[in-house]
């Protein structure tokens, strides 16, 4: 029912996702903020913005409660653990930092990639992080000890990544990836109810569903199941529900 979105202002705000009003706006941050997330309580907000810190704010009053410093570049990326007592971070430096959500010190550090780390997210079951990067590599990372699971040379760069329940496929903005050793990279057309967006098209699955035309083409995108909500460069965002049950199989 709520979207929160960063903004090169140096805020962020929250709003109603049914009527698309503000609700809060949250300001301390120096520089552009490149991404937020809720915790899974939605009780909390993360920050990750181009003055190199994390901030975690309470979601209904827009108070901040935490400030993790500690990256030497932008924080383009940010992720709460499914229990919410982590945060994944990652950072034009090239690295993932693992937080402590109530404290916010720092647990671990990943190093690997060769490029800025875009996007990050945490299995279901929270043992296991992926990064995507510039360097066109997603990583899988073990979220306790920092050591690398796997390795997918993607020749794409990804700018978002969530798992899905069974740890076997990753969703992210190009499509859907088996990440299991003996097929890593292939898209996968079992999972063909997915809906992402990829240039000027919303995907579902492997197929063209919604054409964008240009003043709609975002710079960032969230999903949750048939919502999509669109952040462009004007400041604005735009929200779109699909009512799959009744729209007829894209051809």
């Amino acid at each position: 029912k709520l979207v929160a979105s960063g903004s090169s202002d140096m805020t962020v705000k929250i709003w109603d996702a049914a009527v698309g009003s503000p609700l809060e706006t949250f300001e301390g941050h120096s520089d552009s903020v490149n991404t937020v997330a809720f915790s899974p309580d939605g009780k909390l907000v993360a920050s990750g913005s181009s003055d190199m810190t994390v901030k975690i704010w309470d979601a209904a009053v827009g108070s901040p409660l935490e400030t993790f410093e500690g990256h030497s570049d932008s924080v383009n990326t940010v992720a709460f653990s499914p229990d919410g007592k982590l945060v994944a971070s990652g950072s034009s430096d090239m690295t993932v930092k693992i937080w402590d959500a109530a404290v916010g010190s720092p647990l671990e550090t990943f190093k690997g990639h060769s490029n800025s780390v875009n996007t990050v997210a945490f299995s279901p079951d929270g043992k296991l992080v992926a990064s995507g990067s510039s360097d066109m590599t997603v990583r899988i990372w073990d979220a306790t000890t920092g050591a690398t699971e796997a390795t997918l040379m993607a020749d794409a760069v990804f700018r978002t990544l969530a798992f899905s329940n069974n740890d076997s496929y990753l969703y992210t903005d190009k499509g859907l990836y088996d990440i299991n050793p003996q097929s890593a990279g292939a898209i996968s057309p079992q999972l063909s109810s997915h809906m992402f967006v990829k240039g000027q098209w919303v995907h579902q699955g492997t197929k063209n569903f919604l054409w964008l035309p240009h003043e709609f083409r975002p710079t960032s995108v969230a999903v949750c199941d048939s919502n999509l909500a669109l952040g462009h460069d004007s400041g604005h965002v735009t929200f779109i529900e699909f009512d799959l049950a009744n729209t007829r199989e894209p051809e």
